[in-house]
């Protein structure tokens, strides 16, 4: 067999490839379902936490990819919103980013409809110049529908011109964790309790050899991942793995999370409200709200951001605020020898845009790609470290966005708006403001439509458009628009109210509400 034959990644049936997962959490078990499910042959599973030890667990906004692998898993929808208290979410809401009192959606799904050749943005862009376009939000269904509050899946009601609304969900993490734990065990994956007490390494190589519990225990294996969290036991403490530092472009470095009682009309959106220091998340769930705020220490104190944090609740908080403390960035490598950090422990980008537990699953998938076994290649190792940089600076890029293009007065926000950007960004966001156009890199994550939301909505109007956009007559550009917008409201109009939808089809059963709340 050839050094490049990937036939021997897995061992024979009598000798199969132990992959063992150090730690649990939303990291931990979504990879132990993944695995539990697609590897059925040739791999076990070992799956190892400590209950002494808790999680982070505030991840509790998704975008839609959480769809996908919840689908390719083959989970049901419906029993996984009612067993995670889940509701659903169209968009994120951005309060006071750009300027105090100003308020725009990053919505999914497309805005407007494109016109031959010519994205829908260029032809926003010249009736917002002229006067004849709304906000951008007007020409997107599913900020139409969250705006109103309403919710619908499927084909539209009223007219095959207006598309469907795609959708993400709001969950309680650690009740997710517990549904893919039964989901994995169920699979063959082995679950072991304990604290690691020592990780062992291969003298020559530097490779995890075994992870020996608190008891006693040894845990040996051929392949790590570590989804220890922002501890990184594995890939930082074991492996060495440098971590990247970006606090010079996102200096916000803590986070308090409280939960606070239910309310009982869900918005099917998540709100990212801005504060003098940083920001403050809702999270509306069947049986409480998750709430957060995120500061920069530079700029406030603990006690300021948490007396703010509880004083911007919809209702009465549920518990005292938890502290969390991290440092944005990543590990200059997340495969390291035969460790792969997931989750926390590979880097963190602040929850800003929903995407921790996409990162989670983009990691997840990235690994059964390239799957190592027994034999792991340096040439697998570069390029799965490749795809992760890239996708990190991306959406590192597309937060700093966020905080960049502002026109608020705080000295924190000052700051941000007087930072040098990531060289990436910069280029983009003056490709837009000049001529409307937006290009999109590779398999990055977000779109061209997401970057034109955000860009459009922190404030930056393009001074041009495409050639084709300035072609048409400007009360044909006004009939179009008006005529997108009147499409969508009549067509939401027909929805039934977010909480009213979850009550007819996925509604938690009570007792299980009231015992979470």
């Amino acid at each position: 067999m050839s050094s490049t034959d990937t036939s021997g990644n897995a061992g024979t049936s009598g000798d199969p490839v132990r992959i063992v997962i150090a730690g649990g959490g939303t990291a931990g078990w979504m990879t132990a379902a993944a695995f539990g499910h697609f590897l059925d042959r040739g791999f076990t599973v070992t799956l190892v936490e400590s209950e002494e030890i808790g999680t982070v667990g505030v991840g509790e906004a998704t975008i839609p990819q959480i769809r996908m692998f919840n689908q390719a898993l083959g989970i049901d929808e419906t029993a996984f919103i009612r067993a995670t208290q889940a509701t659903f979410k169209l968009a994120i809401e951005f309060v006071g980013w750009g300027a105090p009192g100003s308020r725009y959606m990053h919505a999914f799904g497309d805005v407007g409809r494109d016109v031959g050749l010519c994205a829908f943005h260029h032809y926003w862009s010249r009736g917002r110049r002229l006067g004849l376009a709304g906000p951008h939000g007007d020409y997107a269904i599913n900020e139409v529908a969250a705006r109103a509050g309403r919710m619908h899946i499927g084909a539209p009601l009223t007219s095959q011109n207006v598309p469907e609304m795609p959708h993400a969900f709001h969950f309680d993490a650690g009740l997710y964790a517990a549904f893919l734990r039964k989901f994995a065990e169920g699979r063959g994956v082995t679950r072991r309790e304990g604290k690691i007490a020592q990780i062992k390494q291969d003298g020559e190589s530097g490779n995890i050899t075994s992870l020996e519990l608190a008891s006693g225990e040894d845990i040996a294996g051929d392949l790590f991942i570590d989804c220890t969290g922002f501890r990184a036991l594995l890939i930082g403490g074991a492996m060495g793995s440098p971590y990247v530092d970006w606090t010079n472009w996102l200096p916000c470095d803590r986070a308090l999370a409280v939960p606070s009682g239910r309310v009982t009309d869900f918005t099917p959106y998540t709100r990212a409200t801005a504060h003098e220091a940083g920001w403050q998340w809702r999270i509306p769930l069947q049986h409480r709200t998750g709430n957060g705020r995120v500061y920069s220490s530079a700029f406030t104190s603990d006690d300021e951001a948490a007396q703010s944090l509880l004083a911007h609740l919809d209702a009465p908080a549920l518990a005292d605020p938890r502290p969390i403390r991290f440092t944005t960035g990543r590990r200059a490598e997340a495969w390291r020898g035969n460790v792969i950090a997931v989750g926390l422990a590979s880097g963190f980008l602040e929850p800003l845009e929903s995407t921790s537990i996409h990162l989670i699953q983009t990691a997840i998938s990235r690994i059964l790609k390239l799957l190592p076994g027994k034999v792991q290649r340096q040439q697998d190792r570069d390029e799965y470290n490749r795809q992760f940089t890239f996708e990190m600076e991306r959406i590192r890029d597309f937060i700093v966005l966020h905080y960049h293009v502002n026109e608020r007065p705080e000295p924190f926000w000052q700051a941000m708006r007087e930072m040098t950007l990531p060289d990436s960004l910069a280029a983009r966001i003056e490709l837009f403001r000049a001529s409307g156009h937006i290009v999109r890199h590779g398999d990055e994550l977000f779109g061209e439509v997401g970057w034109f939301q955000v860009m459009a909505g922190q404030g930056i109007v393009p001074e041009g458009s495409h050639a084709l956009a300035e072609t048409i007559d400007e009360a044909d550009l006004k009939g179009y628009l008006d005529t997108l917008n009147a499409l969508y409201r009549r067509e939401v109009d027909r929805y039934p109210r977010h909480a009213d939808f979850i009550a007819r089809h996925c509604a938690a059963p009570p007792l299980a509400v009231d015992a979470a709340a």
